[in-house]
């Protein structure tokens, strides 16, 4: 396979050309009340062809390696007619061109698990739900996992094969009111062991007890507030309202963010960390390398409070004049890749939680995130629970907490970050560019933040 790739990909008379071929195993579970709504498997097998030519891209899928040979033609074809019109001197940033094979190293194969063993497991979660409380009125329960083998080849000479996993088991009490819909989570994800879906039994509990309890609490007092937030609601809010500022595409085709997100420039205290990694093995967020074939690294954004870094795919990288990060990914063969996100942490500082609820006379504690979007600066958060901080004590618990404001003044209002940094993956995934739901993780420790303005009654 090799020997034929590097063969098809030289002399193509394009800039730069690769193929990537992809073969996959999906598993997909899902229970809403009591109806198993989904129990398939599914394979697909595929792959694609980029060029580049004079600045113009040439992208063809194919289904059969019998169609290779005029993929790669036509690929080429695609750049050039581009290429001619635009005539730009588009190059990628140089990186050496790695050959390598990386095995699936799984603790447990979710493979070797048989699917009505899987649907038995989501069954059980299912079953603890619907028989917690007459107040949980339903249910969604969804299990997943990904066996994937990328085969990838590039005209600098690159050829790597990797073999990866990604899995993750959701559950979702929820109980229904004249006030709305309001929901517990159980949760666990991993590129590496099926055995963090099992045992998840008192999680499932816990979320039916936190669904009733958030659906009988009492709407929030909106204002502007000093608040504590879990490491959970952190690591989404460092995900998506600066990670997302950080991908290369995003800062090249934005003049405006340009202007913001310049090195150097101070975002928050010294105490602020935050990097993108993907390097932390098991974790849904982890690669060994990129869909460009650049080996993956820990990449620092934040270092003492200052913008450091961002993150790139080879184009980006050579477009800013700066170094590919291992950051371009593709959520599957019918997409080009793209500058996304591995694990985005806010690391850990020296602050004990307990000190940063005793420190606050008047504040919220939000955990979890129901949701959220960012518009450029600014964002919209919901946390999933909370409670009222009160002369330095958790007091009552609070409902329906949206978190809204610019991000960079938010980064600059962070006066603690806790020692307890955590990371639990969830059963989500990161969208952009239509690509949707890409593996990632995020984590954090407890930070507190002044003056946010938090909607409610």
């Amino acid at each position: 396979m090799k020997d034929r790739l590097h063969r098809l990909l030289r002399n193509t008379g394009a800039d730069y050309a690769e193929i990537r071929i992809e073969e996959s195993l999906r598993t997909s579970i899902s229970f809403t009340g009591k109806a198993l709504e989904d129990c398939s498997q599914s394979v697909s097998y595929g792959g694609n062809v980029r060029a580049l030519f004079k600045g113009g891209w040439g992208f063809t899928t194919f289904n059969s390696l019998d169609e290779l040979d005029g993929k790669v033609k036509k690929a080429v074809e695609h750049a050039m007619s581009i290429g001619m019109r635009r005539n730009e001197e588009l190059t990628l940033t140089v990186v050496d061109p790695v050959v390598a094979h990386v095995p699936l190293d799984a603790k447990r194969n979710p493979a070797d698990v048989p699917i009505a063993r899987k649907v038995e497991i989501v069954k059980g979660y299912n079953d603890i739900v619907l028989g917690f409380d007459k107040r949980i009125t339903t249910s969604n329960s969804r299990y997943g996992d990904k066996i994937r083998k990328l085969v990838y080849a590039n005209s600098d000479g690159a050829y790597v094969v990797t073999e990866s996993l990604d899995l993750f088991c959701a559950v979702m009490p929820m109980v229904q009111t004249g006030a709305g819909t309001f929901f517990g989570r159980a949760f666990n994800g991993s590129s590496n062991d099926f055995g963090v879906v099992l045992g998840l039994e008192s999680d499932v509990e816990q979320g039916c007890r936190d669904a009733i309890a958030i659906s009988e609490s009492q709407q929030v007092k909106g204002g502007s507030y000093t608040v504590v937030i879990d490491p959970m609601l952190a690591g989404v809010f460092i995900h998506e309202a600066f990670g997302h500022l950080s991908e290369g595409d995003n800062v090249y085709e934005d003049p405006g963010l340009q202007k913001v997100m310049v090195f150097g420039r101070e975002f928050g205290p010294k105490s602020l960390n935050v990097a993108d990694t993907g390097l932390d093995v098991g974790t849904r967020g982890h690669i060994v390398y990129d869909d460009e074939g650049v080996p993956a690294e820990r990449t620092d954004l934040i270092r003492e409070g200052k913008l450091v870094g961002r993150l790139h795919s080879r184009e980006t990288a050579a477009k800013m004049g700066e170094r590919a990060t291992g950051n371009a990914r593709a959520i599957a063969y019918s997409f080009p890749p793209i500058p996304r996100m591995r694990n985005t942490v806010i690391e850990s500082g020296d602050v004990p939680f307990e000190d940063m609820i005793k420190e606050t006379a008047l504040g919220i504690y939000a955990i979890g995130a129901r949701g959220g979007e960012t518009n450029g600066e600014l964002f919209t958060f919901s946390a999933a629970d909370g409670y009222m901080i009160r002369n330095g004590k958790i007091a009552e618990r609070v409902r329906d907490i949206t978190l809204t404001g610019n991000v960079f003044d938010t980064l600059k209002n962070i006066d603690r970050i806790g020692n307890d940094y955590h990371l639990r993956d969830s059963g989500g995934g990161c969208g952009k560019g239509g690509q949707f739901p890409l593996p990632v993780s995020h984590a954090s420790p407890h930070i507190r933040i002044q003056n946010v303005v938090v909607g409610g009654k």
